[in-house]
């Protein structure tokens, strides 16, 4: 083992840990702006609890992602210091939108909206969640175009051994950022559905098990925002779906290599047949997935590898076969598991049929069965989604720029196996506290359940001084700190 390969575990490390909480903030945000938009239109109480209770857990989240995100920058030029003379020119436009635009309206609303309860008019408020939203979303919009350049690489011409832009547009519009996007964003709202539901299971669970009906009392605020989650995720699965097959598509024309991978195809296959588990084929449907022919020639890892060997020279240029391939499974299995539970839920609490007597068209509750489904789901959307990163970057290797730059060309040259090794073991167990801490805090919060809603003080009458001016409330005078 050398620094290369230590780097390569750090960066991962650390991706993956940061990638814990950027989906679920992502989805959750979307999730409390909605329902503190349902609260402002109807004014019902347990929008305003759920609102404060959802989006408490959304800030832990959030800052937690703030900090584990920090380190990725400072790798760039710890380990990877090549690399990012190579890019740094195409990098620059993307990442700096990222940061001056998209981050900067994030967090500076995010604050609005933390300190703007009670201060700030009801509309004023409800729009700064939705502008942190807004950049939260544009944020990972930025983040993805350039990790899609990576992979296809437009819009620039290399010279003197470094690349640089000669079309903004052209990377923000890349082909593989376009369908990469809804899909790493649609997956966001699965892994926050599944916390939500795992959230409200968890105390439709205490409801049943203290006796109540499911249907009144305290267990009747959760049901609104289940299923609001099983609706979101439903429809978010629909999105991933779609996008996947457009990204399949996509890899069949600029990255074959990890489409062979994923498969485990060895050599080129007209016809090709999807293999769901080993042992168990499709005819012709990757063919048809890929390419949707299905005739189409879908090339093999052992043929590319040849290809490959002949136009850039001597090298492995196959990936890390068995993660790339059971990586791909995991995200399928664990992504679909999730999506399948949502509509389940939909499904069992559904209304009676029109026309039906009106006692059997009320709602239906959520059994306790299925609760207890949702707490055990928790992990499979995260780890359907933390499979996907892994396919999508360890598929792409040994390659950080596709066709241009490799990865054992993108280390430091000076770094030492110890450096690395010290910072490696720092920065996992660093992430390891957070994780712990994130965890700690959310599930305290989960057990303590929504705050009930104060009610409004009585506005105190005026007082008058000795001339009959009023004198203002002593609470609402400025206080010296010196």
């Amino acid at each position: 083992m050398d620094a290369l390969d230590l780097a390569r575990w750090q960066f991962g490390v650390t991706t993956v840990y940061h990638f814990l909480f950027v989906p679920l903030t992502i989805g959750l945000g979307v999730f409390v702006a909605g329902l503190q938009t349902a609260w402002h239109r109807t004014g019902k109480e347990h929008y305003l609890r759920l609102t404060k209770f959802f989006g408490k857990l959304f800030l832990i989240n959030f800052a937690m992602g703030v900090v584990t995100g920090i380190v990725q920058e400072f790798q760039f030029g710890m380990n990877w210091s090549e690399y990012s003379i190579f890019v740094g020119d195409v990098f620059g436009a993307p990442l700096a939108l990222e940061a001056l635009l998209a981050f900067f309206l994030e967090s500076t609303f995010i604050g609005l909206w933390i300190f703007g309860w009670d201060r700030l008019p009801k509309r004023v408020h409800l729009a700064t969640i939705w502008v942190a939203v807004i950049g939260s979303n544009l944020s990972a919009y930025f983040i993805l175009a350039a990790n899609a350049w990576m992979k296809h690489p437009v819009g620039y011409e290399v010279v003197d051994g470094k690349a640089r832009m000669t079309d903004l547009w052209a990377v923000l519009t890349n082909s593989t950022a376009l369908a990469q996007v809804p899909h790493v964003i649609a997956g966001a709202f699965v892994v926050a559905g599944g916390f939500v539901l795992a959230v409200c299971g968890y105390h439709l669970l205490r409801e049943h098990r203290a006796g109540g009906s499911g249907g009144s009392g305290g267990a009747s605020i959760w049901r609104t925002p289940m299923r609001a989650a099983l609706l979101m995720t439903a429809i978010a699965g629909i999105v991933v779906a779609g996008s996947g097959d457009t990204s399949a598509r996509l890899l069949h024309e600029q990255q074959p290599m990890k489409l062979a991978a994923a498969e485990g195809l060895r050599h080129d296959t007209a016809g090709a047949a999807f293999s769901p588990v080993p042992g168990l084929e499709v005819p012709k449907l990757l063919s048809l997935l890929s390419a949707h022919d299905p005739n189409a020639v879908v090339q093999g890892t052992e043929d590319l590898q040849a290809r490959y060997e002949e136009r850039f020279g001597p090298g492995d240029y196959r990936p890390n076969l068995p993660v790339v391939f059971w990586s791909f499974r995991v995200m399928i299995v664990f992504g679909l598991s999730t999506v399948g539970l949502s509509v389940l839920g939909l499904w069992l609490t559904r209304r009676g049929r029109r026309g039906a007597p009106a006692a059997t068209r009320v709602p239906r509750e959520f059994p306790a069965w299925f609760a207890r489904a949702c707490v055990l789901a928790l992990p499979l959307p995260s780890i359907a989604i933390i499979a996907g990163w892994l396919l999508s970057e360890i598929g792409r290797q040994p390659w950080t720029v596709q066709g241009e730059l490799l990865t054992a060309a993108s280390v430091s040259p000076g770094v030492s196996l110890a450096e690395v090794a010290v910072s490696l073991a720092v920065f996992t167990a660093l992430y390891g506290v957070l994780a712990l801490a994130e965890a700690v805090l959310l599930t305290r919060h989960v057990k303590a359940g929504p705050e009930p809603v104060a009610p409004a003080a009585p506005r105190t009458p005026p007082s008058r001084d000795g001339d009959g001016h009023e004198s203002a409330d002593p609470r609402l005078q400025p206080t010296l700190m010196y």
